[in-house]
C-alpha cells in the first residue's frame, strides 16, 4: 500500500508519467516476491544505460552516505552495485550475476535483507511489444522471517523503480 502511495504521488508530482504496476507476488513466513512494470519513452537500447546511471535516480535517502552521488553500478558479470563510502571502502549492495540484452540478473541483499536473506535476487527485463518498452523488476527473496519484510522492502524497491521509470522517460523526452 505504501508503494501505490509513494507512486501516487510520483505521478501527481509529474515525476512518473507512466503507470507502474507494482504487487506482493507471493509471500510466506520465509520469501517474498516483488513485481514492478511499467512502459516507458525510451527505445531498448537505452534502457541498461539509464539502469547503470543509478546515481542519478536512486533516492538517496535509501543510501548509507546519504548522497546517491556515491553510488555506481557496473553491468558486466560480477559488477558491483557499490556505494563509495566516506572512509574510500565501497560498500557491495549488490553483484551482478549476468546482463545481456534485455535481460539484467542481481544477486542483491539491500539494507536489512543482507543479515537474512539466503537469496535476494533482482531481475531486470526491458521487452519491447507492440512498439512499447515495458520495463519489469522481479524481486525474489528467500530466508529464515524475511517475509515480514515485503511491505518495507517493497516500499524502497517500488520507489526505485518509479524513480528509473521517470529517469528513463525525462532521457527520451531530452532525446
Amino acid at each position: 500500500m505504501r508503494t501505490l502511495m509513494f507512486l501516487i504521488i510520483l505521478a501527481l508530482a509529474g515525476l512518473v508519467t507512466s503507470p507502474v504496476s507494482a504487487e506482493i507476488v507471493s509471500r510466506s513466513e520465509n520469501a517474498f516476491t516483488l513485481k514492478f512494470e511499467a512502459p516507458t519513452r525510451l527505445g531498448p537500447t537505452g534502457v541498461a544505460d539509464a539502469f547503470s546511471e543509478i546515481s542519478l535516480w536512486w533516492d538517496p535517502a535509501h543510501s548509507y552516505t546519504g548522497d546517491a552521488a556515491n553510488l555506481s553500478l557496473d553491468l558486466t558479470p560480477r559488477g558491483c552495485w557499490c556505494e563509495a563510502m566516506p572512509d574510500g571502502v565501497l560498500f557491495d549492495h549488490g553483484r551482478v550475476v549476468s546482463a545481456v540484452y534485455g535481460e539484467i540478473r542481481l544477486h542483491a541483499p539491500f539494507g536489512p535483507l543482507r543479515d537474512m536473506a539466503t537469496r535476494a535476487d533482482l531481475i531486470v527485463t526491458w521487452p519491447l511489444v507492440d512498439g512499447v518498452v515495458t520495463p519489469t523488476w522481479t524481486f525474489i527473496v528467500e530466508g529464515p522471517g524475511v517475509g515480514a519484510l515485503a511491505e518495507p522492502v517493497d516500499g524502497v524497491i517500488g520507489g526505485g523503480f518509479a524513480r528509473w521509470i521517470a529517469h528513463m522517460d525525462a532521457r527520451a523526452a531530452a532525446l
